[in-house]
């Protein structure tokens, strides 16, 4: 399981490579037509830059939130068959 995970990421990351540097151009040229005064494609872009950096805060937020949750399950289980146990050896 996390061989699969790990190779996922690694394969991921590869992948997303090119992508990194389309945000930079995406902002210069964004400024570039604030400073000429053409501002309606600038603020376009610019939402359109913040909503697909939102997407892997997202993204993250959730893996973690579901990661405690399911560790925290698995705590109160733990708990459970301790507390049985130590019943059972208590008699």
């Amino acid at each position: 399981m996390k061989k699969a995970f790990l190779l996922t990421v690694i394969i991921l990351s590869f992948l997303s490579i090119d992508g990194f540097s389309q945000c930079a151009m995406c902002r210069a040229t964004v400024e570039s037509n604030l400073s000429e005064g053409r501002g309606t494609i600038g603020t376009g872009l610019n939402f359109g830059i913040l909503y697909l950096l939102s997407a892997p805060y997202l993204l993250v937020g959730a893996i973690i939130f579901l990661w405690f949750k399911v560790g925290k399950k698995e705590l109160k289980e733990r708990q459970e068959l301790d507390k049985r146990l130590s019943e059972i050896y208590k008699n």
